[in-house]
C-alpha cells in the first residue's frame, strides 16, 4: 500500500517565493494544500496554476488555528 503524502504551506503574499516551493513540493507530494490567509497579490493564482489546493482562511492572529486548518483539508497520511 502507498502512502499518499500531503504538503502544506500557510501563506499571505508569497507570490515570489511560492513557485520554488511549489516546484520542490512537487517533486515528493501527491497533494499541496495552500493556506491563503489574506493575500492581495497572485499568490492563490500562482498555486491553483500549479495544481495546489487553496483554502482562503481568515487570519485570526493565530497560527495554530491556520495549521489546524491546512491539516483538516489534507488528504495525505
Amino acid at each position: 500500500m502507498m502512502i499518499k503524502v500531503s504538503a502544506c504551506v500557510i501563506v499571505k503574499n508569497e507570490a515570489k517565493n511560492l513557485p520554488r516551493w511549489l516546484e520542490n513540493m512537487q517533486a515528493i507530494a501527491d497533494e499541496l494544500v495552500v493556506v491563503d490567509t489574506g493575500s492581495t497579490d497572485n499568490t492563490a493564482g500562482l498555486a491553483r496554476a500549479a495544481g495546489a489546493r487553496v483554502i482562503s482562511y481568515a487570519w485570526r492572529d493565530d497560527f495554530a488555528a491556520a495549521k489546524n486548518c491546512a491539516l483538516d483539508a489534507a488528504q495525505g497520511e
